[in-house]
């Protein structure tokens, strides 16, 4: 097969293929976190922060938004979350033990929609709501903040944004009848659900 009929696959796009660094970087984070490389580990951690803000953009842009790439998204999201959890409790144990509430939350926030999804409907769910993507942007800065010797409060209220993101994520797997993707707010789909019964 010649590259070009290779990447014409139309599930070889670029956003997908951004989302597929995240599997590739992990057994790398998890090596790096092994041998106590802490800089390295943070700086491919980055990389990975920064495909997983770019995929979805990529998508958007380029007319490549599919059902795929955002199940795809969503496995890597989850592996990602306890490769870092596991990563931290390596490189830094008295800072997860101290942190030990905001850590779960944080990491639970991510796990349990996931499972609450598998159950009901067979598969993860890929919302992608605005909740959740003020989330991440927020773990991984404010984690950066603390694991570089910044005060833990940061980190702290962006565990609790992972727990709002994750109710509205439950909430959403209840109200649904079958998974949607790319879903902007719980708001979105209520005024949806109220306009199909008054109509």
């Amino acid at each position: 097969m010649k590259s070009s009929q290779l990447f014409a696959h139309p599930l070889l796009t670029l956003p997908n293929l951004l989302t597929c660094f995240r599997f590739v970087a992990t057994p790398f984070l998890l090596g790096f976190a092994w041998m106590g490389w802490g800089v390295a580990f943070l700086i491919l951690l980055a990389v990975c922060f920064l495909t997983d803000m770019l995929d979805g953009w990529a998508a958007r842009r380029t007319g490549q938004v599919s059902e795929f790439g955002a199940v795809l998204d969503s496995w890597a999201d989850v592996i990602i979350y306890l490769t870092i959890s596991l990563c931290c409790w390596w490189l830094w144990p008295a800072l997860v033990t101290r942190e030990w509430l905001s850590v779960s939350l944080t990491v639970g926030s991510c796990l349990v929609p996931a499972w609450v999804g598998f159950y009901k409907f067979g598969c993860f769910t890929s919302y992608h709501t605005w909740t959740v993507k003020l989330a991440v942007v927020t773990t991984g800065f404010t984690l950066y903040l603390l694991v570089l010797g910044g005060p833990a409060w940061p980190f702290r209220l962006s565990a609790l944004i992972c727990l709002l993101a994750a109710i509205e994520e439950i909430g959403l797997t209840f109200l649904l009848s079958e998974p949607k993707a790319d879903i902007r707010s719980i708001w979105c789909i209520v005024k949806a659900l109220s306009k199909s019964k008054t109509g």
